[in-house]
């Protein structure tokens, strides 16, 4: 099953070019990240990361700059806090050239 999860993934990156691809909020992309977690721990850890991925990686989510430290988090819907250092490099991007706010509301 391991290899299922993996064979899918690959035929999913020749398949479907990167311009033609949802973009990912975090650093690593959701189909990196779940290719690499299944090849390191296996089938189970895999699907464990995905379902994590799916339902986390979509609208939901809220971008708040912390009042402490300056750097930009995501609180995800299942209410855990991403730090700058794993969020996608364009949304910080995007975040940053709009100075209007310090709170950017949800996605």
């Amino acid at each position: 099953m391991k290899y299922a999860i993996l064979l899918l993934i690959q035929a999913y990156w020749t398949i479907l070019p990167e311009s033609k691809r949802r973009r990912c909020i975090f650093k690593k992309s959701c189909s990196k990240y779940v290719y690499e977690t299944t090849q390191e721990n296996g089938f189970f850890s895999g699907m464990s990361a995905l379902l994590f991925r799916f339902h986390n990686c979509r609208s939901g989510f809220q971008i708040f700059e912390d009042s402490i430290s300056g750097k930009i988090q995501i609180i995800l819907p299942c209410q855990k806090i991403i730090n700058e250092d794993d969020i996608a490099d364009w949304l910080i991007k995007n975040i940053k050239s709009n100075t209007t706010s310090s709170v950017w509301g949800e996605r």
